[in-house]
């Protein structure tokens, strides 16, 4: 039975193999995701109107829905009070609703997703969106893009609860509504699939890369209907980047990442510095409003979510001493705001401090107009800040359409992603989620039993028992003093595998014949579970620990049964020592055809 030969060259399971492990409901958990794409671009609009009516509510005292910038308040100071006021009011609605609001979405979600079973409460699919308006209403400097992330995935997280589905099925659908609500609010639906990538899902797979592609660009196909067209963000005409200028692509890029990782040594500090108040946690964010309307007053640009900010630094509109103010500001009551425990976004602040610093070096850099470095540098300090470089690059193209861009945008995003990947351990999202106790990979690669078939790594020469053979010569055989395993596979006179026994088999066949006569094909019965020589090292893990055993018969197909090997769990450790040689092992060329390691 050791001989492989035998086996099919096309059994059963090699005719499945493919690229990926797709099937076909994929196709219903799509569809579910078209529905979550169009609620959630509503959501998206509703969020916007929302912070449009708190903006008008606390600085104007009118109730429209009219998109306005708290800059044009006539308050005076009095302007210093309002985002202590909103802070408070979101507090008390922390305390008594929801803590799960306080923060600035991504952690949150990403906590779900991995350790919560993709389950989100209902709670916070209302309380986020409606906290998060009244925070950047009342000036907080945010963005509308975490909360949307947070509601659109506790929508998708809702939905999948109501469906018989599992919990990878119900993270797709949370994923779906994040990307989605994204999608929605920048009209950037390539970037808000691969910041799902990046960030949430956590796999490259078809079946949750379809679906959640699909919730963005429905979203996407609806912004038009909700929130208008075109760029949202239009940058003037940029002139092809000079050869010089890729050297300042590097400078801006080390300068970018500088500025991400201070942005999040900040950030924390800000918030162990509140955590050493001795007041309730309910009342930080209004101590932290009232540094935020301080900050307002001496620049009020830098309050609300500032997308007409964005817009002026891209277009060149502001002075280079006014940018610098703007990022100075923003950088303090950010940091202060956010180190609360507040509701709000990061990526709209990073973007106006990255423009910002793109407008202050801008002029001083040579081999590119002065005006691509906003953009550029915007890009940088958000790949830098979140370690999500594709997502940056696409990101700033989709907002600005200007193509002469994306080679300077890729090489920035990449130097300011490289230079915080090697001096901070982790991103300002997974820190959040370390400090509550969890730890976050964020590195993909292949998985080694991924790579490995059963075929290539099972013990062919296996010690088979006959099936005709009695239970008292089976004891006295292959139970005696030198019995070399623990249970043996029983096979049939064709090879076919009749079962697995052991010596407690046996003990209770001798109860009801304690001669032993009974044969092992009449006291065995087949192996719930077997294993196929096509399945990969993880199909077989999986079965293992499900299983709750640690080994498998290995059959040529499932229908005949016949045996063909035995693999265990020891055999499933050995891909790893092809990762180490991969990871670890040093070679040098020593001669044509040849190499030699070191």
């Amino acid at each position: 039975m050791s001989n492989p030969s035998g086996l099919h060259a096309t059994s059963p399971i090699e005719d499945q193999r493919g690229d990926f492990a797709a099937n076909r409901r994929v196709l219903l958990i799509s569809l579910i995701a078209a529905v979550v794409g169009v609620a959630c671009a509503f959501i998206a609009w509703l969020l916007l109107r929302m912070i449009g009516f708190f903006t008008n509510l606390f600085f104007f005292q009118t109730l429209s829905f009219a998109t306005v910038s708290p800059a044009a308040s006539h308050l005076g100071r009095a302007i210093v009070l309002v985002p202590a006021l909103g802070g408070l009011i979101v507090g008390l609605i922390a305390r008594f609703g929801s803590d799960k609001i306080r923060g600035h979405g991504i952690p949150e979600a990403l906590e779900a997703i991995l350790f919560g079973k993709s389950k989100m409460d209902f709670k916070v699919a209302i309380l986020k969106p409606l906290s998060s308006g009244i925070v950047i209403g009342s000036g907080g400097p945010f963005g509308a893009e975490g909360p949307i992330i947070m509601t659109g995935g506790a929508f998708g997280s809702l939905v999948a609860q109501n469906f018989h589905l599992t919990a990878a099925e119900r993270k797709t659908l949370l994923v779906a509504g994040a990307a989605a609500g994204m999608a929605a609010v920048f009209d950037t639906p390539v970037a808000a699939v691969l910041l799902a990538v990046e960030l949430l899902l956590f796999e490259w797979r078809p079946r949750s890369l379809i679906p959640v592609a699909l919730a963005s660009a429905i979203a996407a196909v609806m912004r038009p209907l909700l929130l208008g067209s075109g760029p949202l963000f239009p940058v003037p005409p940029h002139e092809e980047i000079r050869a010089l200028g890729f050297l300042s692509c590097v400078v801006a890029g080390l300068l970018s990442g500088a500025l991400g990782s201070l942005l999040t040594v900040a950030v924390y500090f800000c918030e162990d510095t509140f955590s050493k108040f001795k007041l309730h946690w309910m009342w930080w964010p209004a101590l932290g409003g009232l540094a935020v309307g301080i900050g307002g007053y001496f620049q009020p640009r830098a309050l609300g979510v500032g997308y007409d900010v964005i817009a002026d630094l891209l277009a060149g509109h502001l002075v280079l001493s006014v940018a610098l103010s703007l990022v100075v500001v923003k950088f303090i009551i950010w940091s202060i705001a956010l180190g609360s425990g507040t509701s709000g976004g990061v990526l709209a602040p990073l973007l106006i401090m990255g423009a910002g610093l793109g407008t202050v070096i801008g002029p001083v850099l040579p081999g590119a107009s002065p005006s691509l470095w906003p953009l550029v540098c915007m890009a940088a300090v958000l790949a830098g800040v979140m370690r999500s470089p594709l997502t940056a690059i696409v990101f700033a193209f989709e907002l600005s359409r200007d193509p002469t861009s994306f080679l300077p945008l890729m090489l920035t995003c990449v130097v300011a992603y490289g230079f915080t990947v090697l001096v901070m351990r982790r991103s300002i999202l997974t820190e959040k989620v370390a400090r509550r106790g969890f730890h976050i990979y964020r590195e993909y690669s292949v998985d080694n039993l991924e790579r490995v078939l059963v075929e290539e790594v099972m013990t062919t020469n296996v010690a088979t028992i006959p099936g005709a053979m009695s239970v008292h010569d089976v004891l006295a055989t292959y139970f005696g003093p030198q019995q070399q395993f623990r249970g043996f596979p029983v096979v049939g006179q064709g090879g076919e595998l009749l079962g697995i026994v052991d010596r407690a088999t046996l003990a209770t066949a001798l109860e009801t014949d304690s001669q032993g006569r009974q044969s092992l094909a009449s006291i065995v019965t087949p192996p719930a579970v077997v294993a196929l020589p096509g399945e990969t090292g993880r199909v077989i893990a999986t079965r293992m620990a499900v299983n709750g055993v640690e080994r498998l018969a290995v059959v040529a197909d499932e229908d005949r049964r016949r045996l063909v090997g035995i693999v265990s769990r020891s055999d499933l450790v050995n891909p790893s020592a092809r990762y180490f040689e991969e990871e670890e092992k040093r070679e040098r060329l020593t001669h044509f055809g040849g190499a030699e390691g070191i």
